[in-house]
């Protein structure tokens, strides 16, 4: 109890802090450090910077400011509020999103949610850019020359429920520079678990993505251990979906499954060749 309470006190001055945090990405560089807690972000998006570990994260990918940077699939934008803000003066960053010519409602509903998003913080996001990924007909989503660097958190199992993870890794791979950078964080299945399998609970083998990301051209570099947590058990009733901060289980086990966390990752490095 204690310790929760210090954790919402704690999260509670950063949000509240005096500072306007446009004013001050103005004015100086603000580190990493300080654009997660920023004023910008919700304190439920705070709080989750102990479970994502984004600084270790993004250290590891090799990002630095003065990139160019294709984030895949930033569907809500958790990570967009890290990355628009770091690459604005020195970088540049371009947002994959879902396509407009969707014909899924919940796709149009979010890209929708994330222009409005970005779009009522022109001083924070104002210099990002939005492109639409929706392969295999819309894949330019970097610049002509191509990106330093591509990030995707959590997306490959519903790019495999669609059956065009092969065509999305074939689109990074287009919009990266030769020596550019893929970087992938996904839940973690056995390397024994069957397609369908990984399909059905969200959780994707390391092996299937390797076979993914090579196929489709890459080089593997290096994993991390940044994003694991052994304390899941990867056989949950709703799949990784049981687990916060979804909880699709509602209130059945509900302590059960936060006092696990958040969902074991793997989080992968990939190169385009020279």
């Amino acid at each position: 109890m204690l310790k929760s309470f210090l954790s919402i006190v704690i999260l509670a001055s950063a949000f509240l802090s005096p500072y306007s945090f446009a004013q001050n990405l103005s004015s100086q560089e603000l580190s990493l450090q300080q654009i997660l807690e920023g004023s910008h972000r919700s304190p439920q998006s705070i709080a989750r910077n102990r479970s994502r570990h984004p600084i270790e994260t993004l250290q590891f990918f090799g990002l630095t400011r003065n990139m160019t940077l294709i984030e895949i699939g930033p569907s809500g934008g958790w990570y967009t509020e890290i990355l628009a803000p770091y690459m604005r003066d020195h970088g540049r960053y371009y947002g994959a999103h879902f396509s407009p010519n969707t014909t899924n409602s919940f796709q149009r509903k979010n890209l929708e949610a994330f222009e409005d998003k970005l779009t009522a913080n022109p001083s924070i996001y104002g210099r990002a850019l939005i492109r639409h990924l929706q392969p295999p007909t819309e894949t330019a989503i970097g610049p002509e020359g191509g990106a330093d660097i591509a990030l995707t958190f959590r997306n490959v199992h519903n790019w495999m429920s669609r059956g065009l993870e092969q065509e999305f890794f074939s689109a990074f791979f287009e919009n990266l520079k030769p020596g550019g950078i893929l970087g992938v964080v996904e839940h973690r299945a056995p390397d024994t678990a069957a397609r369908q399998e990984m399909i059905d609970t969200g959780y994707v083998s390391e092996a299937y993505v390797k076979q993914i990301a090579e196929s489709a051209g890459f080089e593997f570099v290096a994993s991390s251990e940044i994003n694991a947590n052994q304390k899941d058990t990867k056989d949950h009733p709703e799949g990784v979906w049981t687990l916060p901060p979804n909880f699709r289980a509602g209130e059945v086990n509900q302590d059960k499954y936060a006092a696990i966390g958040e969902s074991d990752r793997m989080t992968l490095k990939f190169r385009k060749p020279e």
